[in-house]
């Protein structure tokens, strides 16, 4: 089963990005291998250690633990079956199991970018209204907020999937290493136009909706910072940098996956185009557990009385 046009009945797709790369293959899947443990051992534990301890059961904690859950999905959307394909010698994904990847990894996104949204808002309300943080922003209010964020996106979705589901397609070999909405697309003969329709729709309500509010945060978070003290600007540069970095390297992952998938790469190296696709999925897993781990001192110093008390443990059981 190949592109033509002829409508097909697709019960699989074929991805045609994995390189022919011999015994390297073993090499690879252990690199990935490492990378997604590494992934669900870092972000487990800081849920973990927010869950556990009561002190931590603060909204911007709460937001954190619910961006690591995040990670963890979008990840395990990912690598398991990326490991599998790199053993394996042919390429191929059963439909449902193709779509049900698309739903994952798009959510996940969704999610993330939401969430960060939120998270801008807590900081602008933490550093603009420090003396009435405790009241608009409550744990309860924080609960609320992360559950409408997830549910949101998990009811938005399944509208776009369905709208891809049902085209008549011409082909089923996806040129990547994983499923997406648009890949799919692309396969279809027949009419597309209220894919485009709602696609455009949904991207202008996922992106530049959330856009608003990140933006009108941090323009209050530098007036707020340009005219107080050099104690504000040192908590607003401390509470601010790892949020900042994470929305920036998301947005720079947003980007790459859109240059991959809307334009023709043909010209840039195999290689390049596999780390391109795959910087959006394992950068922002691997950076964010220890980014906001390091840089939260009140997590930082409960993560290094947690493991000074496991290998205070660990001794005197020896």
């Amino acid at each position: 089963m190949t592109s033509n046009s002829t409508p097909l009945t697709v019960s699989y797709f074929i991805l045609g990005a994995y390189l022919n790369i011999g015994y390297l293959r073993y090499l690879c899947f252990m690199i990935t291998a490492m990378l997604y443990i590494v992934i669900v051992v870092a972000n487990t534990s800081l849920i973990v250690v927010i869950c556990v301890n009561r002190s931590l059961h603060e909204p911007m904690y709460l937001f954190l633990c619910s961006l690591f859950v995040n990670e963890l999905y979008g990840s395990t959307g990912l690598f398991p079956f990326l490991l599998l394909q790199i053993l394996s010698d042919i390429h191929t994904v059963s439909a449902p199991l193709c779509f049900l990847q698309i739903f994952c990894l798009h959510t996940y996104g969704g999610i993330e970018f939401y969430k960060l949204t939120v998270m801008s808002y807590d900081r602008y309300l933490a550093i603009c209204y420090p003396l009435q943080y405790n009241t608009r922003m409550t744990s309860n209010k924080a609960v609320i907020l992360i559950i409408l964020v997830w549910l949101y996106c998990f009811v938005k979705f399944p509208i776009t999937l369905y709208l891809s589901i049902r085209l008549t397609l011409c082909g089923n070999i996806i040129h990547g290493l994983y499923c997406t909405n648009y890949a799919v697309v692309k396969l279809a003969c027949s009419d597309t136009q209220v894919n485009n329709f709602y696609g455009l729709f949904n991207t202008a309500l996922s992106v530049f909706v959330p856009l608003f509010p990140i933006l009108f945060s941090y323009m209050r978070i530098l007036r707020v910072c340009f005219s107080g003290s050099k104690q504000t600007r040192q908590k607003a540069l401390s509470t601010c940098t790892p949020h900042l970095v994470s929305l920036l390297n998301f947005s720079f992952g947003c980007g790459f996956e859109v240059l991959q998938s809307r334009f023709d790469m043909s010209g840039v190296p195999s290689v390049l185009r596999i780390i391109l696709s795959l910087y959006f999925f394992i950068i922002q897993p691997l950076m964010n557990p220890v980014m906001y781990g390091l840089q939260m001192s009140k997590l930082r110093n409960i993560c290094k009385h947690v493991l000074r008390y496991k290998l205070l443990a660990g001794r005197s059981n020896n």
